[in-house]
């Protein structure tokens, strides 16, 4: 996804090709990028920008215009220094003032350390240099998530100008827009975030004394109460202490990244090239591409991407595509468990990287998962998960808080246990001995008597996590899109339901012998959302019809839920999206909390509600049978009847 940029402008626009290359990009994937609004990060003139080359004639770290932290040995230095000069295409304008006055412009492409741009028509006879001030907005969707903002007046130096019918000028920020932003408006949303959690933390324990006083007029309501406070503010807290495994420059194991692939037409190139771009050994990482005998030009899409790929490595094969990316076609849709062991059966390297076929790893992601693998006892990782496609709608964006939260309060509290109870399936990693020991009865899995064919990524952890740990790599980020609409995402989380329902079932089996905290926290994370809708019930409907009494403490309760939520992704990615905790809180308790009670009776159902597999097809016949009987009864009655 990421491509490389620069640390300063001097290297800003200083190949053509690469623009066009973009340029092509969107429009071959246009239909897609109408419908979701993504940022666009520059191509580089190189196709595998961040593969090292293993022929040792170029390096990474002696690109031209790279930063004094590209030629450090401190890996952090160098991985940071190189997001921050990756290069996101623009479209917006931009007021420069200088010694020529103040001149109008158009952004083409910018860094968080520099900017390019075109001056507008009626400044062309301009000339840009020296010392200058900048006012522009960065628009929601054009950079990472954190970064729109209004910026003003931000003090710039003109380093490159060139082209002849149309002038480009690349210009240097005198401090990066993540220091801009923090001196700006970070600082503030800081210390309110710190400020806003600390009250809204002691308000809810305020409220959860007060539910101890009550305790012998309505034992299991305020019982629940206490599990469901203790359970939220105890994550929150484990979560803080959470930190990554650092990277070990020197500890590379050799990776097979596994793709399965159904009907993803719009997005298996792009996560094909996000896997095989990665800033690690070209002999220590292969990629195998597995299509679920998809209906769309999926398969097509994966043999281009191959092609272009294995035509852009060098004469002396620098990069050894060809013999390190893989396509494999199953002869009938079996599933995408099927798909995935099929690939792990296939990798030749002893670790396995799982990524969904509409997610995109960051190019440091691979070095970053594997690092807790240093420890043998340690059997699968999850990588973070953002979303790709926040600023799309209301919808995205409430989901880009909850993925936030999920993962960085949520599963961060897990990883300070090494207990992560779901290896997320965008990415994440596993021993490939351990998947192998238990595929048979992965693939075979049944629950009251019908097979299993939806929730795999936490039927896996599962079985690693009985004898293993597993834990969270916050450091480890990849990008996935997510629906875009109500039908798609209800389906989604009633499949997701079904499944955790299943697999916390299994895993409650077993979950005792972990870490005291950690097992607790895990009764009490199951216990909490079951119990919720009748608790929801009774004291929203039963107390005040019954009681003639509004609970306002139930009421307050869930707002400071939500507004913790809320604090909590201010505070993380000081981001405008904050306010769509709240909203995400009241669609929660207004309609997904009611999928739960479907799922107690459902759970057992194998569709997977958002793609056909073949045990949705079969309940499509079936309910089509059904209406066929219906019919023929009916016109039968008829006859009888005339």
């Amino acid at each position: 996804m990421a491509k490389e940029g620069y640390a300063s402008a001097d290297g800003a626009g200083k190949d053509m090709d690469a623009a066009e290359r973009g340029a092509r990009v969107n429009r071959e994937t246009g239909a897609a990028q109408e419908d979701e609004v993504l940022y666009t990060v520059k191509e580089d003139r190189r196709l595998l920008s961040h593969v090292p080359d293993a022929t040792g004639h170029r390096s990474n770290r002696s690109r031209r215009g790279a930063s004094a932290a590209m030629e450090s040995d401190d890996y952090v230095l160098y991985e940071q220094d190189a997001k921050n000069g990756q290069r996101y295409l623009v479209d917006y304008p931009v007021k420069i003032e200088g010694e020529a006055g103040t001149l109008a412009a158009r952004a083409v492409d910018i860094s968080t350390t520099g900017i390019l741009v075109r001056l507008e028509e009626d400044a062309c006879g301009a000339e840009l240099s020296g010392e200058v001030k900048l006012t522009f907005e960065i628009e929601p969707g054009t950079m990472p998530e954190g970064y729109e903002m209004k910026v003003k007046k931000l003090p710039a130096t003109v380093v490159r100008s060139f082209g002849q019918e149309e002038k480009l000028y690349g210009i240097e920020f005198k401090k990066s827009l993540a220091q801009y932003a923090a001196a700006r408006r970070q600082g503030y949303m800081f210390t309110l975030a710190i400020f806003f959690l600390a009250v809204i933390t002691l308000i809810i324990v305020l409220m959860r004394a007060e539910s101890v006083i009550y305790f012998k007029f309505n034992r299991w309501l305020y019982l629940y109460s206490i599990i469901a406070a203790t359970f939220l503010l105890t994550r929150y807290l484990f979560a803080m202490f959470y930190r990554p495994v650092p990277i070990d420059p020197d500890y590379t194991p050799g990776v097979t990244i596994i793709i399965p692939c159904f009907d993803e037409e719009e997005w298996i190139q792009r996560t094909i090239h996000s896997c095989i771009n990665q800033d690690y050994p070209v002999d220590k990482l292969e990629v195998i591409v597995v299509d679920d005998c998809s209906n769309d030009r999926s398969a097509e899409r994966v043999q281009e991407m191959i092609a272009e790929l294995k035509a852009a490595d060098t004469n002396d094969s620098a990069y050894r595509v060809f013999e390190r990316i893989r396509f494999l076609q199953q002869p009938q849709n079996l599933g995408k468990r099927d798909a995935m062991a099929r690939g792990a059966k296939e990798a030749k390297h002893e670790l396995l990287v799982f990524v969904d076929s509409d997610s995109f790893l960051d190019p440091f992601a691979i070095r970053n998962i594997v690092q807790p693998f240093k420890d043998a006892e340690m059997g699968g990782v999850s990588g973070r998960t953002d979303v790709a496609n926040t600023y799309t709608n209301a919808l995205t964006k409430m989901q880009a808080v909850r993925y936030s939260i999920a993962f960085r309060v949520m599963k961060a509290a897990e990883g300070y246990f090494d207990a992560a109870t779901c290896l997320s399936g965008p990415l994440s990693c596993y021993r490939k001995d351990l998947v192998l020991k238990y595929m048979d009865a992965w693939l075979n899995q049944r629950f009251l008597g019908q097979k299993a064919t939806f929730g795999d990524d936490r039927s896996m952890t599962n079985f690693i996590l009985r004898h293993n740990r597993t834990t969270y790599q916050d450091s480890a980020v990849c990008m996935t899109i997510v629906p875009r609409s109500y039908s798609v995402f209800l389906r989604q989380q009633m499949r997701w339901k079904r499944s955790w329902l299943r697999e916390s079932l299994i895993a409650s089996r077993f979950m005792w012998k972990k870490e005291p905290f950690m097992s607790l926290g895990f009764y009490m994370g199951v216990l909490v959302p079951i119990a919720a809708p009748v608790v929801v019930i009774y004291n929203l409907l039963y107390v005040p019809i019954m009681h003639r009494v509004f609970p306002v403490s139930f009421v307050v309760g869930m707002l400071m839920m939500a507004l913790l939520m809320s604090m909590a992704q201010l505070l993380i990615r000081r981001s405008t999206t904050w306010i769509y905790a709240m909203w995400f809180c009241i669609y929660y308790e207004a309609v997904l909390l009611w999928q739960m009670p479907v799922a107690w009776v459902t759970f057992w159902k194998t569709t997977w509600g958002t793609r056909m597999t073949l045990a949705d097809i079969a309940a499509l016949n079936k309910k089509k049978n059904k209406e066929k009987d219906g019919r023929v009864i009916l016109d039968k009655a008829a006859e009888r009847a005339a």
